[in-house]
């Protein structure tokens, strides 16, 4: 009988190996990662970004998890939102928690500037180290495809909300228009890897990126995924013709 395998781009790997893969990647790419992203999205990624912190909506006094948030780009959007929302009344400002399996990653977001509200944690989207019913939000940006089971990582993410807490996740997608679903393979394909070897010194890392977007479930066979976890009122919407997409669901 075959062994199960997990994916790392386009390859089939023992589901043990996959955390060191991943990490490896993550461990070339975290000098270059935020400057890598604006040149991958021409900046696009910021607007996507901007829209699940508005969606996500952090107020006075909550606990928000940003999981695989190392470089703290949404937990400092986050946190400016919560600041705001506690001036307004007077109350103490949203708690940030980033955890990132990665600690380079960790050490890159750190090395952008310390904020009061935030924490940081080196842990694992399967086995977050934090008590159960603990946050009123998660979220998760374009870190869910990386880890070796997604339905392990959707299952802590509802073990660590509160009931009624809200988990959002936005990544790369599938354009639903078969024009641009083709325009945006070839320009990931040719441009990203190079991109990537000229920038960050490391074709490699960002040939599996591209990969591991076309392996991940899209839009509606992840959504399923979530209601398979127990998340309740599972909806998501569409940026960029369906380049990225965010998913909401409530934990109940």
């Amino acid at each position: 009988m075959s062994q199960p395998q997990a994916t790392f781009g386009y390859q089939d790997v023992p589901p043990a190996e996959k955390p060191k893969l991943v990490r490896g990647v993550f461990d070339r790419v975290a000098g270059r990662y935020d400057l890598m992203n604006d040149l991958m999205s021409a900046g696009v990624h910021r607007l996507w970004k901007d829209a699940m912190a508005a969606r996500l909506n952090p107020q006075p006094g909550e606990t928000i998890i940003d999981c695989a948030g190392g470089t703290g780009d949404m937990a400092r959007r986050y946190a400016a939102m919560g600041q705001r929302a506690a001036q307004r009344r007077g109350d103490k400002p949203a708690e940030i928690v980033v955890v990132d399996y990665n600690e380079e990653m960790i050490i890159a977001g750190r090395e952008r500037g310390e904020c009061a509200d935030i924490t940081w944690a080196v842990g694992d989207a399967q086995n977050l180290p934090l008590p159960d019913g603990c946050a009123d939000a998660y979220s998760i940006a374009f870190g869910i495809r990386n880890v070796t089971d997604i339905s392990a990582a959707l299952a802590e993410a509802k073990r660590v909300l509160k009931p009624g807490g809200r988990f959002l996740c936005l990544e790369f997608s599938r354009p639903p228009m078969p024009a641009l679903a083709r325009a945006y393979d070839a320009y990931s394909f040719a441009v990203i890897p190079k991109i990537g070897e000229l920038v960050a010194k490391d074709r490699a890392s960002y040939q599996y990126l591209v990969e591991s977007i076309r392996r991940f479930p899209d839009q509606t066979r992840f959504a399923g995924l979530m209601i398979q976890a127990g998340f309740g009122r599972v909806a998501y919407s569409n940026f960029t013709g369906g380049v990225a997409a965010l998913h909401t669901g409530w934990a109940i």
